[in-house]
């Protein structure tokens, strides 16, 4: 495991701001660790014919890659959720079970979401597989339509089954899945969920899935940091994170390869000289490890600063264009205009800093597609706002990547 931290200073003579960056990120040679996940797959009416071929053949991807030492379950839901398959290991009895099982898959009617998340998550409790993280992968393409539905009730679920161990990872199809749902469902547990705008984006989604947990290396990492001579300090990435004493922690989650891990901490500081100390944690095969990760102050000029510099507008900029796309659906033309020039704003900023790691090409797209739609008021503007919330999600826990580098790797 390889641990970074850099820190810049910006002000204007009246304040002074510290930025801080901390990254984690695998050396790409450590073993991964055995995954322990159950599929938790929609069959509601509106996954028929292409969405549900698709799921399918997006599940067994999971299977074919699963070796004998890692275990998988099979949960379908409609208007009732259903354990098809109990989670067992991936030998080759268990493969065929599981393979059969997929291809007997139909739809039905109804969307019981909440009740087949939790319904996962007890399957995966009551089975004990030493060194396994439990995880739930759901697949949905709609919003709840029986038993609970509020945005309260899916908080209160994502939180519970975080404190309880439980990491859950979400792909969300087309235009009618409910962004917060999925976001309250996974970042608790320190993951993004993955948009498909359709069908064919199913396996290319299912390959960023695949990376991250057939190449996890290390678990549960967090961060605590305690700044000297900050007036305040605040984690710009949605990871969880809490004050103890006088720093702050923040969790990371787990650690694959091709998956750098990063956090950004913005503080107010006083007059005089400044410091932080940092502590990282992480477990690694079963063993608890614990370092002091030097932190390293950079010009705002140099390479370093300037990718320090550009998650800042990146972070600003993602949040803007999510803004102007929900302002955009309510017909707020006004607000959605402002909100796209902030956004254009910060993109402008990205481009003259030039950090190595910035998808510029992605966000300089993505804003085209909204300027688009606010000059011309029409689009499907549900898809679009679905992708961009699911771009902000990625950016805002630094769920960064490479969707081919480790795909079928074991």
């Amino acid at each position: 495991m390889n641990w970074l931290a850099w820190a810049v200073e910006k002000g204007d003579g009246e304040t002074r701001d510290a930025h801080l960056l901390i990254t984690a990120e695998t050396s790409g040679d450590e073993p991964r660790a055995p995954v322990m996940v159950n599929m938790v797959l929609d069959r509601s009416g509106s996954m028929k014919g292409a969405p549900l071929s698709a799921a399918v053949e997006a599940a067994q991807q999971f299977v074919d890659l699963a070796g004998p030492d890692d275990y998988l379950g099979l949960l379908l839901f409609d208007g009732v959720a259903e354990q098809r398959v109990p989670v067992l290991p991936m030998d080759s009895k268990g493969k065929r079970t599981l393979t059969d099982a997929l291809a007997e898959v139909e739809t039905g009617r109804g969307t019981a979401l909440h009740h087949a998340v939790e319904l996962g998550a007890r399957s995966l409790q009551r089975v004990l597989v030493p060194g396994r993280r439990p995880r739930l992968l759901l697949l949905t393409d709609g919003e709840p339509s029986v038993g609970p539905d509020t945005q309260d009730a899916f908080d209160s679920l994502g939180l519970r089954l975080s404190q309880e161990g439980l990491s859950v990872h979400a792909l969300g199809l087309a235009r009618h899945y409910v962004a917060e749902i999925l976001s309250a469902l996974t970042l608790p547990s320190g993951n993004a969920f993955e948009h498909v705008d359709g069908p064919e984006g199913l396996a290319e989604a299912m390959g960023a899935v695949v990376s991250h947990l057939f190449g996890e290396v290390a678990q549960g990492a967090s961060i605590r940091v305690q700044p000297e001579n900050f007036a305040s300090l605040t984690s710009r990435h949605a990871y969880p994170t809490r004050a103890e004493d006088d720093a702050l922690v923040v969790t990371l989650g787990d650690i694959s390869r091709g998956l750098a891990r990063r956090v950004l901490l913005t503080g107010r500081l006083k007059t005089g000289e400044w410091a932080a100390t940092v502590h990282a944690s992480f477990n690694e095969r079963g063993d608890m490890r614990h370092h002091k990760v030097p932190v390293e102050h950079v010009a705002p000029d140099t390479a370093r600063g300037k990718v320090i510099l550009s998650l800042n507008h990146e972070l600003d900029l993602v949040a803007s264009e999510t803004a102007a796309w929900l302002s955009l659906a309510r017909k707020d033309m006004a607000r959605a205009e402002a909100q796209l020039n902030d956004a254009e704003s910060n993109l402008r900023q990205l481009v003259a800093l030039s950090a190595e790691g910035v998808p510029v090409k992605r966000h300089l797209e993505r804003l085209g597609d909204l300027r688009i739609a606010i000059e011309r008021g029409e689009g499907d503007i549900p898809l679009l706002i679905r992708r961009a919330q699911s771009a902000r999600a990625g950016t805002h826990v630094s769920q960064v990547i490479p969707l081919a580098a480790f795909r079928g790797r074991k």
